[in-house]
């Protein structure tokens, strides 16, 4: 079926190619020079040799977007960045980004005003969320490659955020969407002013506040999410999905069997069961009974406790000034502060705890059931208690970031070249702060040792115990800062028959640093500074990282109008880094030592060529070819060894006995991860990973009414800096046997089996598609119509590592991510007078394979005809494509008032049913980075201005 779409979609574009599309944007009235991203020489905004695609604040507003990444995150040209949902329990820690054509946040580069952001990680990813959509005047997305001219981290593209200037008027913004069912309501509020004309006042000043909130939406609010378990009809049977968990409220006891048992002729060592369950046959709520071999337990639904989204709120204060010295100067600066706050809850802490045998609440709760299990008390050779801490309540963590960032300098002409000069000074501060269910690990011990703690209770009877013990206090605080000098100069260097070549250069200083600072509880006993104390409910042994790395870079663009209507553009950029430079160095054993550089000094050159040839104004072709960089994260040379959280998948024990280490193993289950970054030098060290790009494409204008245009892309990596992913080692224990080792855990009280995921540069990928734009407007005597088709197809999209290669088109891969194949939004406007404009747009995601459950894997179960659940079972499916319809009316009723009413999925559709058991978040039953949870949604925006 996808294959029959992708051939009809390749006809579509063939036929639309041929008889042409796309409206002319209209024309300028004023022939401004400006600088385009892409390139640093001014000139007359028109369509160049390289895809940028131009989101003006009139886009915005039609889009109906409620923030800088709810804008972005919609556009056919991205894929792989992380959703708000992330932070429950997953991969997002209170961020949302940006990533061009599936590849990375990590190689898009995020603007402000053509100028670097502070990341808010040890890399250069821009926490969009730190971006005031109120004070944006346009976007400008450069989908090619352009370390030429940024630096590192601009191998996919980049997202180029052009905020306001110019405004005089008050101008007050409000709007509120609001779902149609419970939760996931948003407001935003925002006010601007302006003063002073440039031209006339020789000064122009612009302030914006901005205020954004986000209700949270919990699993209980949406059928398709409210848990784990969810019935299905794959092939003419019925399923169900199953991800449940072993840990419960009241706890379930695991028995360790001296001699195993046998049940339908299977041998079991251990058993486990629900003492509750056994006493009066009922499940406690949010938990289901499971049954497998001898055991008969309820399973927690942990799904059913989490957020769908996580609730937030953003202030954020803009201001940018300018003044002129003479008519040939002017002075700038620009002033960004922003707060963003996210609270991500998930489930309640689960914990195994070992019981002992002579223990009271053994011989009350445990053995009066063994007859029934089946069990000789005599046989048991240990008790654990499978313990869920419902209690303590969902463990959340609050996620404050705070950015700054302050942009001064010269522009201006001299002669007749243009110059400017910049100083940015950027910063971001996040705090992770644990904010309810986790607790104090020696609070929980002294009530345990005081026999307080009755594990077997129902829900509720240790809540009063409990509560002192909840912790409230900083997990870490990761603080960022970036430092850039930067000197532009651009102008006509030489004559050529066919008009002036145009010379840009450019030089600029950076300094990068990067802390990590655990709290004393969260690092741990026996580590530098560490508390004696642990966190109940999250993994201890954090470790500070100090890191700092200085570097230059140098530029030089050359533009050449080779023919009339033939240009040619070349690029050369050098950059050199230093080693990087940790406060927080530690010996073998474990001790701190003397600060020291760490790691590489590495430098890159990179090019850039870009042809465009536009004879007539009808047609133009255009086409580049390029290479890029990355420069390793400080993270990545810098973080020393620690706790990683656990797998996302379940897995079999990795090594077998008499390996020694096949005693600290636990049957299929997650298993902790180390991580650490790669601190040497030389051949062993890490060194730049690099990128070839190359992009061809068209633009076709057969009336002024409509355009059609297409790139094909195309980006190969090598030397990929790489954290082993998970599935990896335990797809082949043999092959990555070195790196299963086991460790003691300080919070636990004894070993565990761990897997270390080191750092290298080990990776290659392939990624290529096609973009395209189509545009038409015509005149229906009612109102002048303007349609807009844009859409991304991908080829390729695949990472190679140890010559085993991972494909995401199409299917959930080993990395636990998808890239769809085609990526469109289709919108069509009707502009009556000057009154009214009404938007339908209409935006598509293909579907892919799902994700493949195995019976071993234990998360997917057959329903039989009476309707319990049987066996488990392995399913091979695929997940729909999801569709929406977004409808917009907009009433500018004079210049003063504008009003605005619209929904988003406008047909209520729900997610499509998705059985991945990991990558995202803790979400079950669908995937919400790939199809949004809220459902039909109603937006009222109105604006005033005076």
């Amino acid at each position: 079926m996808q294959a029959k779409k992708s051939r009809l979609f390749l006809a579509v574009c063939a036929a639309l190619a041929a008889t042409g599309a796309q409206a002319q944007q209209e024309p300028q009235t004023l022939l401004e020079r400006v600088e385009v991203t892409g390139s640093s020489i001014k000139r007359l905004a028109d369509q160049g040799a390289l895809p940028v695609q131009v989101i003006s604040r009139l886009d915005i507003e039609r889009s109906g977007a409620k923030s800088a990444e709810d804008l972005i995150q919609a556009l056919p040209s991205m894929q792989g960045f992380t959703v708000a949902a992330e932070s429950v329990n997953g991969s997002g820690g209170g961020v949302q980004n940006a990533s061009l054509h599936s590849l990375g946040a990590r190689y898009t580069l995020v603007l402000l005003n053509g100028r670097r952001l502070a990341a808010y990680n040890a890399g250069s990813a821009v926490n969009l969320a730190s971006i005031p959509l109120a004070a944006v005047e346009r976007v400008e997305v450069l989908t090619d490659g352009a370390s030429a001219l940024y630096g590192s981290d601009a191998v996919a593209g980049v997202v180029n955020f052009i905020l306001r200037r110019g405004q005089t008027d008050w101008v007050l913004n409000l709007s509120h969407n609001q779902p149609e069912q419970k939760g996931g309501a948003s407001s935003s509020f925002s006010l601007s002013k302006g003063f002073g004309d440039l031209d006339k006042d020789r000064f122009s000043l612009l302030m914006t506040y901005a205020h954004d909130e986000q209700k949270e939406l919990n699993a209980a609010d949406r059928p398709f999410g409210a848990s784990g378990i969810r019935e299905f009809t794959h092939g003419g049977q019925r399923y169900a999905l199953y991800q449940l968990a072993v840990n419960t409220t009241p706890a379930s006891v695991t028995l360790g069997l001296k001699n195993p048992i046998v049940k339908d002729g299977e041998p079991y060592s251990a058993v486990t069961f629900s003492p509750n369950y056994l006493k009066n046959g009922q499940c406690a709520p949010n938990t289901a009974l499971t049954t497998v071999g001898p055991d008969k337990a309820c399973y927690f639904d942990f799904a059913a406790t989490v957020q769908l989204i996580p609730d937030s709120t953003r202030d954020s204060f803009f201001s940018a000034g300018q003044f002129k010295l003479d008519k040939n100067t002017t002075l700038f600066g620009e002033v960004v502060l922003s707060q963003f706050d996210q609270r991500a809850r998930y489930a309640p802490a689960a914990q195994g705890i070992a019981l002992s045998l002579a223990d009271p609440l053994y011989k009350e709760y445990v053995l009066p059931h063994l007859a029934t299990m089946g069990v000789d008390p005599a046989n048991v050779s240990r008790a654990t208690t499978n313990n869920r801490f419902v209690d303590a309540g969902g463990r959340a963590n609050l996620y404050q970031t705070r950015a700054q960032h302050l942009a001064f300098g010269i522009e201006g002409q001299w002669r007749d070249f243009d110059y400017s000069a910049s100083l940015v000074h950027s910063t971001s501060q996040q705090d992770n702060d644990y904010d309810g269910g986790y607790m104090s690990r020696n609070c929980y011990a002294g009530l345990v040792s005081a026999g307080k703690v009755n594990p077997f209770a129902a829900a509720g009877g240790n809540a009063a115990l409990f509560a002192p013990c909840v912790l409230h206090e900083r997990a870490t605080r990761t603080e960022t800062a970036l430092d850039v000098l930067s000197l532009r100069g651009s102008g006509e260097l030489f004559s050529l028959p066919a008009g002036g070549a145009q010379l840009g250069v450019g030089v600029d200083l950076a300094r990068q640093q990067y802390d990590s600072l655990p709290s004393p509880i969260n690092q741990g006993p026996n580590k530098i500074g560490g508390a004696n104390d642990t966190v109940f409910g999250s993994s201890p042994g954090a470790l500070p990282v100090g890191a700092s790395r200085n570097n230059w870079g140098a530029f030089g663009e050359l533009l050449m109008p080779l023919y009339k209507g033939v240009d040619l553009t070349a690029a050369v950029r050098w950059d050199d880094y230093a080693k990087a430079r940790n406060r927080y160095l530690f010996k073998s054993d474990g001790t701190l030592d003397a600060p020291g550089s760490q790691g590489n000094a590495n430098s890159k050159s990179t090019y850039k060529l870009a042809l465009r040839v536009a004879p007539t104004r009808e047609w133009l072709l255009r086409g580049s070819l390029g290479s890029g960089f990355k420069a390793p994260n400080l993270d990545e040379i810098t973080q020393p060894l620690q706790d990683f959280g656990v797998t996302s998948g379940k897995y079999p024990c990795p090594v077998k006995a008499p390996d020694p280490r096949a005693v600290d193993c636990r049957g299929t289950t997650q298993y902790d991860l180390l991580t650490g970054g790669n601190p040497l030098s030389g051949a062993l060290g890490l060194k730049p990973e690099e990128s070839q790009n190359r992009t061809i494409g068209f633009r076709l204008e057969p009336t002024r009414n409509l355009s059609f245009g297409m790139d094909a892309w195309w980006v190969k990596m090598k030397n990929q800096i790489v954290a082993l992913p998970e599935t990896f080692p335990f797809k082949n224990p043999a092959g990555y046997d070195g790196l299963f080792r086991t460790v003691f855990d300080a919070g636990l009280g004894a070993n565990k089996l761990a897997t270390l995921l080191p750092n290298f540069n080990l990776g290659r990928s392939r990624y290529s598609g096609i973009d395209w734009e189509l545009s038409s407007s015509s005149d229906l005597g009612i109102g002048k119509l303007k349609i807009e088709w844009n859409g991304t197809y991908m080829l390729r999209s695949e990472v190679e590592i140890g010559g085993e290669v991972e494909s995401s088109v199409g299917r959930f891969d080993g990395y636990n991510n998808v890239t769809a194949r085609i990526v469109q939004r289709l919108a069509a406007t009707l502009k009556q007078d000057a009154l009214f404009s009404h938007t339908l747009a209409w935006n598509w995601r293909s579907g892919y394979h799902d994700a493949v459950q195995t019976a071993e894997d234990g998360s997917i179960k057959v329903v039989n005809a009476d309707g319990t659940l049987g066996d488990y079972a392995t399913v091979v499916r695929d997940v729909a494509a999801f569709s929406t319809l977004d409808w917009q009316t907009r009433l500018d009723w004079n210049k003063h008032l504008s009003l605005t009413l619209g929904a988003k999925n406008l047909l209520d559709r729900d997610p499509p049913l998705s059985i991945r058991t990991s990558g995202g978040g803790n979400q079950a039953g669908f995937d919400p980075r790939y199809a949004s949870p809220l459902g039909r949604q109603w937006y009222v925006t109105a604006t005033v201005r005076y």
